[in-house]
């Protein structure tokens, strides 16, 4: 499924978004090792290009491309899923990144409003996380008009949830 869902002029080129299909695999985990490797993270990435597969096939996994020239230059992705207090599904970014070199020229904003206009229909809650760090960040989510909250998050991994259920037996 590659759906066009928005073409935009930039200073020299036409940025394409569009849904991003089980071909796309590698070009998404290649943005991913990106935007992981610039945030220090490289290591935490373990999805191969064959899971990538498998989640673009997934209709709850939502992943926008922009593209210009034939290449990919940014994305955005993230699942439907059901929140209990909304009683429904939301939508849970996970990413949005773009490359360097095609930054300030408004693509992501461009695939803010992409996202926009795929979750409108339902019109689903979106939500993210955002580094406290990321200053600059957190500037641009504002002036889409997002609310940001300060918020601890706690991850569980299976090695601690393991060690806590063996120190209770």
């Amino acid at each position: 499924m590659t759906d066009q869902l928005n073409a935009f002029s930039t200073a020299t080129s036409t940025v394409t978004i569009r849904r991003a299909g089980v071909e796309d695999a590698d070009d998404v985990r290649t943005l991913l090792m990106e935007l992981a490797t610039h945030e220090n993270s490289a290591d935490a990435v373990h999805a191969t290009r064959e899971d990538w597969g498998r989640m673009l096939a997934d209709p709850s996994v939502v992943v926008l491309l922009a593209v210009t020239a034939g290449q990919p230059v940014g994305y955005v992705s993230g699942t439907r899923q059901l929140n209990l207090w909304q009683g429904r599904d939301v939508f849970a970014m996970d990413d949005l990144y773009v490359r360097p070199q095609v930054r300030d020229r408004g693509i992501g904003g461009q695939l803010m409003a992409a996202l926009a206009q795929h979750v409108s229909p339902e019109q689903s809650l979106v939500t993210w996380g955002v580094n406290q760090d990321n200053d600059a960040g957190q500037r641009f989510y504002q002036r889409l008009g997002a609310t940001l909250r300060t918020k601890v998050v706690a991850a569980w991994r299976p090695d601690a949830y393991t060690r806590y259920l063996q120190d209770r037996a």
